[in-house]
């Protein structure tokens, strides 16, 4: 089948009301499929949940350890956060210690998506800045990376030093050769590949061994560091810290927008990419957690999977008028 499969339905009392239909891929270390819904072989542009191929460079070139990044550092570089105090605090001392400033940022300023972080800005009377952005941390590993490689001030730029060695780190773990890439919401390049080759790539995160060498040694440290910091990777009340948490550090989760997800399983060693084709997020993570708990990962009765998988829908008196539910793709 090549056509997306019905992955999420919306429910309003009896009447099928919405459906989210996409593309989704389990591999195995070895790269080969152990299932598929939809079209493997479908390009996708894997937007955030790539973070951690982008962060390979930060580790296997040295300048993570010249720079002295802990783990809490790595999980930052991976994150799409809410922009709490708890990501902008570290991200701030990480330019400092790195004697960066936020004007070398290149991705933006960006209003936190933390409640309390947004409305301390707005008492102050102050504006949002770079490092309130999400993806703040990514861009802090791509300042520390560029000054260890000695390159010019615009990083985000395709041709850059640090984006050809997120290239090559990203065709390496994809094994294909990408198409091509779309600029981000932060300005950074975000490279193509398909489905197949997303999935590969999160697998080779998933058997990586710690203490390897190379690109190995720097995948495994990523992903320890993504489970370890659950709130660092993106935030209170988000599916990869709630789903995370829920299944205790046994699998490391990472979304991406227009509803990509990727799932990194280090004891299977297996990976894990989907793409909702319409975009909506809601989509994605019920979609991710079906597929979890359809792997026996994730609890089908714990809290955090059920606001995203069999999940009521009320209105604003409270009243349940339908819920969010698994396509039949996961039946």
């Amino acid at each position: 089948m090549t056509s997306p499969v019905p992955m999420a339905e919306i429910w309003r009392g009896p009447f099928l009301e919405s459906v989210h239909s996409g593309h989704a891929v389990i591999c195995d270390a070895a790269g080969q499929i152990v299932d598929a819904w939809g079209n493997p072989e479908a390009v996708i542009m894997p937007r955030s949940s790539a973070k951690m191929v982008q962060a390979l460079p930060l580790i296997t070139s040295g300048a993570a350890d010249a720079a002295g990044l802990r783990p809490n550092h790595l999980a930052l570089a991976c994150a799409s956060h809410q922009g709490a105090a708890i990501h902008t605090d570290p991200v701030r001392d990480w330019l400092d210690h790195i004697g960066c400033a936020e004007d070398d940022f290149r991705c933006g300023a960006q209003e936190p998506a933390d409640v309390p972080a947004r409305d301390a800005l707005i008492r102050t009377g102050a504006k949002p800045c770079q490092i309130h952005n999400n993806c703040s941390g990514k861009h802090a590993g791509f300042l520390t990376l560029n000054r260890h490689l000695g390159g010019g001030a615009d990083y985000v730029a395709p041709d850059h030093p640090v984006q050809r060695a997120c290239l090559d780190a990203f065709e390496e773990v994809t094994g294909e050769t990408s198409p091509g890439y779309g600029i981000d919401g932060c300005s950074a390049p975000n490279f193509a590949t398909t489905l197949h080759g997303m999935a590969r790539a999160m697998a080779f995160f998933a058997a990586a061994k710690e203490g390897a060498k190379g690109q190995q040694g720097a995948a495994a440290r990523l992903v320890q560091a993504m489970v370890a910091h659950p709130a660092l990777v993106a935030g209170e009340g988000r599916a990869c810290t709630e789903l995370m948490r829920a299944m205790d550090g046994r699998v490391a989760l990472k979304t991406g927008a227009e509803a990509f997800f990727i799932a990194i399983i280090p004891e299977r060693q297996l990976g894990v990419a989907l793409k909702v084709t319409d975009g909506g997020t809601r989509g994605a993570e019920c979609a991710i957690a079906a597929i979890l708990v359809r792997l026996g990962l994730l609890e089908a009765d714990h809290p955090a999977t059920h606001k995203r998988l069999n999940a009521p829908i009320r209105n604003w008196r409270g009243i349940e008028t339908g819920m969010i539910r698994p396509g039949a793709a996961f039946a």
